[in-house]
């Protein structure tokens, strides 16, 4: 599936703003189950001209603006082919080892309500059955609510409310993950869904470390592994090694964001149903 992707995000301030450091992962790569047609990033239409790989194996363009300005736009534009691959990425080898994907964070901590959710899954079940168990359970138990949550909510948080965006879906199943010595990553990216032209988000989901399978996905937001529908651009601990922009600025003023994504199938493709 050949799937056209173009992702504005608008910086608007109400005082200039002289100063400004961004890191922008925006860039899908080529790996299993997909690869990169075309693409390219601008900020206020011009290319960034330093990048680099950052230690999760993300592509990663630095921005530094000099200048009093009242907004930033940054595009992210081009098209990606995909296959499904029954959600399994594989073992390709990275800059972080699997072993690291064991470490709690701030954003993924467990508490004594993940233990319970972990317990609930039988031990003598096989470890991908558990996962799988683990996504449907974590699916019924939070509704799909992208308002009643921020970036920052912890998994707690979101567990104990019962609802949530698809980063906080990711982000449980991840706590609880880890909670059973399963390796587990956060992952961003964008997911084509049928008849919505227009999304204010990208995508989230989790991926999950097995011996034999290597890395395999789980979107419990819509309790499926990702297929040829999704396209991955970054990975990480949790959203904060993933989160498309990042950075600091000087000056006072209030800070207006609109994010517009378009994601849609190139050459007349067919879409399908889901939630991001």
């Amino acid at each position: 599936m050949r799937i056209a992707i173009r992702h504005t995000t608008h910086y608007q301030y109400d005082q200039p703003v002289p100063y400004a450091l961004q890191r922008l992962r925006l860039r899908p790569q080529s790996c299993p189950g997909q690869t990169v047609i075309d693409w390219q990033v601008t900020v206020d239409g011009v290319e960034p001209n330093v990048s680099y790989v950052d230690g999760m194996g993300n592509h990663v363009d630095f921005v530094r603006q000099e200048r009093n300005t009242h907004e930033t736009v940054i595009v992210a534009a081009g098209t990606v082919d995909t296959e499904d691959l029954a959600g399994i990425f594989g073992t390709v080898d990275g800059v972080a080892p699997p072993w690291i994907f064991e470490r709690e964070t701030p954003l993924s901590r467990a508490g004594e309500h993940f233990r319970a959710l972990a317990a609930d899954l039988r031990a003598e079940d096989a470890q991908l059955q558990s996962l799988h168990t683990l996504m449907s359970t974590i699916h019924d138990r939070i509704d799909f609510q992208p308002s009643t949550t921020e970036v920052s909510t912890d998994t707690e948080t979101a567990l104990l409310n019962r609802q949530g965006a698809c980063q906080d879906h990711a982000r449980v199943f991840i706590a609880a993950a880890r909670t059973l010595h399963v390796p587990a990553r956060y992952v961003s990216g964008y997911l084509l869904m049928d008849g919505v032209a227009k999304q204010t988000a990208s995508h989230a989901w989790a991926e999950a470390y097995l011996d034999g399978l290597g890395w395999v996905g789980f979107d419990a937001a819509n309790n499926t592994c990702p297929d040829a529908r999704y396209v991955r651009v970054a990975t990480g601990l949790d959203y904060r090694d993933a989160m498309p922009v990042s950075g600091i600025r000087t000056g006072h003023g209030a800070e207006t964001l609109t994010v517009e994504i378009s994601v849609l199938p190139a050459q007349g493709q067919s879409q399908s149903q889901s939630q991001s």
